[in-house]
């Protein structure tokens, strides 16, 4: 969230209201991008049970969100339907706020690696776009994403998302206290070399719980840092893949499915 793309060429319309009542994280307010902070958080009984809940509101959100996607739609009007939605819910769009982040989504459309922020682009037959959803809702954010298609979307494209879409199912599948976190990144490398797609390496998962953002770091691509899963803890896998070169911060890719 730290690294905002403003990717789109149309206007961002003002930051959109939030009930009194509905409990905002601490970094609402503040221009400084809070990073992700160190330590591992490790839930009890309870925090799982409110990791689910969001989890589980960012996840219908998300499939709302999906249904909005179609040729004429502005990614601001995405993020105005979504906005609502979270608030009738009693929970925070994370995003929003977030080291100055103007919106409660972030869409990020063809080229846009991630982080998008939404405006009046309207989106175009043949566009792909990514929607990141992040609620914040009984002091814990659910945090999750897709790629949808708009429209007729060429063959390239499709594979692209489909696997991108493997490399995440494979990552989530190696899951178990005690795995190194490092097979993560080397699960999603090889099933990316074997259709030739890179894999972006700016951008990071990261724990999710009461903290937006916190330890364990996750990488994409093979690497050989250290650390084991601990049974109890939250993260994001969130592999982008690149039909071009992953130094550039443009050519077509899509992020997590």
């Amino acid at each position: 969230m730290a690294n905002a793309n403003v990717c789109g060429r149309g206007k961002v319309s003002p930051r959109r209201h939030v009930p009194a009542h509905i409990p905002k994280p601490p970094y609402v307010n503040s221009r400084h991008s809070p990073g992700i902070a160190s330590g591992p958080e490790v839930h009890d009984e309870r925090g799982i049970e409110c990791m689910r809940a969001s989890g589980r509101l960012a996840a219908q959100v998300l499939e709302y969100a999906g249904t909005l996607v179609q040729p004429g739609t502005t990614t601001d009007e995405i993020d105005k339907l979504v906005h609502q939605m979270i608030i009738e819910n009693g929970a925070y769009p994370s995003p929003l706020g977030y080291g100055g982040f103007p919106k409660s989504v972030c869409t990020s459309v063809n080229e846009c690696i991630c982080h998008g922020i939404p405006d009046s682009r309207a989106l175009e037959d043949g566009d792909i776009i990514n929607i990141d959803v992040t609620v914040y809702l009984n002091g814990y954010h659910g945090d999750t994403s897709a790629t949808f298609f708009c429209g007729n979307v060429d063959d390239e494209a499709k594979k692209l998302v489909q696997v991108t879409k493997e490399c995440l199912d494979k990552a989530i599948s190696i899951c178990a206290p005690g795995v190194e976190f490092n097979k993560i990144g080397k699960t999603i490398h090889d099933h990316a070399d074997k259709f030739r797609l890179g894999v972006v390496q700016q951008f990071v998962g990261h724990g999710v719980g009461r903290v937006f953002h916190s330890d364990p770091v996750i990488l994409h691509y093979r690497n050989r840092e250290r650390g084991q899963m601990i049974l109890g803890q939250t993260f994001t896998i969130e592999p982008m893949l690149t039909l071009g070169s992953t130094n550039a911060m443009y050519g077509p890719m899509t992020g997590p499915q």
